[in-house]
């Protein structure tokens, strides 16, 4: 079951409506969603939110060591709270889905993804469970930097923000263990391709009218 929900950005209003900090868009919406307040907490490198499900302790974090280092924020805490790190759901901008679409999955690698990279050295491990914003890729390996510091589009942000209401609306089914019946609503399904019409069937040929009796003189 999820204990710890962990939203990746960069810290400070320079970087707060740039790509790399959708995950930090979604915190927000599932604090606004969970009633739960943020503090800062310097011991723990970040800001945490703590709250009860089921009777049962849930934090937020969101570190604030910026996006290279946000490992150490999650790893305390983890380590202070005895936090498993399969009861760990990180929430990351994604450049390999398009922008809204939304995937969870458990474990894997870092994907070159260096929030996720440092998560991974600080636990010791992948297993843990991520969920995956896209924000779209600019096409050009040279200009991924550029591009998630970058503000997205006015159509983008939209999607994005229409992702991350899709997926905080299965917060009670993943913060309950059943994954499976949240990742039926956080997957974004493609509605299926209309068929080409069928050409009209041919109709019969009417047969030809029957020809007079022929009459001998």
């Amino acid at each position: 079951m999820i204990r710890l929900l962990v939203g990746l950005g960069n810290p400070g209003p320079d970087y707060e409506h740039t790509r790399h900090n959708a995950g930090f868009w979604w915190l927000e919406a599932a604090a606004l969603a969970l009633k739960a307040s943020f503090q800062p907490d310097k011991g723990h490198q970040a800001r945490v939110a703590r709250t009860q499900i089921g009777g049962r302790p849930l934090w937020l974090l969101a570190p604030q060591t910026y996006m290279n280092l946000s490992g150490r924020a999650v790893a305390s805490l983890a380590r202070f709270y005895k936090i498993e790190p399969a009861d760990i759901l990180v929430v990351h901008d994604e450049l390999d889905l398009p922008a809204g679409e939304t995937k969870l999955k458990f474990g894997g690698g870092h994907a070159g993804h260096n929030g996720l990279r440092d998560i991974h050295a600080q636990l010791g491990t992948g297993d843990y469970w991520r969920l995956r914003l896209g924000i779209g890729h600019p096409g050009d390996r040279a200009e991924v930097v550029h591009w998630v510091l970058k503000k997205p589009s006015p159509e983008d942000r939209q999607a994005i923000e229409a992702g991350i209401a899709r997926s905080v609306q299965a917060l009670p089914d993943l913060l309950a263990g059943d994954t499976a019946r949240a990742t039926l609503q956080i997957h974004t399904t493609r509605p299926p391709r209309p068929k080409p019409p069928r050409p009209p069937a041919a109709r019969p040929e009417a047969p030809p009218p029957p020809s007079a009796p022929e009459t001998r003189p």
